[in-house]
């Protein structure tokens, strides 16, 4: 049964997976300290009356005049700040991470069209069939 658990974790990559969902939950905190606690203060500043996130559109009152029901479109906006701040930055982080691959150089030889021989690049004529192009 260990033999078999063991095929199991290395065979369908479970192993990686769990890996990559630990690492994400710390990447997760670590974006999301950064968003709250650099990002949100700044923009708090900008932001005239920092409680934005509290704006609510009042559809009815109690008879004492409290609202009853309310839409809370500032948590809406609140939310779908902290959901563009938190993509950008896994953006960025991810792009500073993975950078891409160089590109493979150019094979020093190419196929002559007339009898498919390999040949230097910087020949004029095949060796082969003496085909020149």
């Amino acid at each position: 049964m260990l033999a078999e658990f063991k095929k199991f974790l290395f065979q369908t990559n479970a192993l990686a997976l769990a890996v990559a969902v630990i690492i994400g939950a710390a990447v997760g905190k670590l974006v999301g300290s950064l968003v709250d606690d650099v990002i949100m203060p700044v923009i708090g500043l900008v932001i005239p009356g920092g409680a934005w996130r509290e704006l609510r559109w009042v559809l009815s009152t109690k008879p004492d005049g409290t609202p009853a029901n309310a839409v809370a479109y500032g948590h809406l906006i609140g939310a779908a700040v902290d959901f563009i701040l938190v993509s950008l930055a896994v953006f960025l982080i991810t792009k500073s991470l993975l950078k891409p691959a160089p590109a493979a150089p150019s094979p020093p030889t190419k196929t002559c069209p007339a009898c498919l021989e390999e040949i230097p690049k910087a020949a004029t004529r095949c060796r082969a069939c003496t085909g020149a192009f």
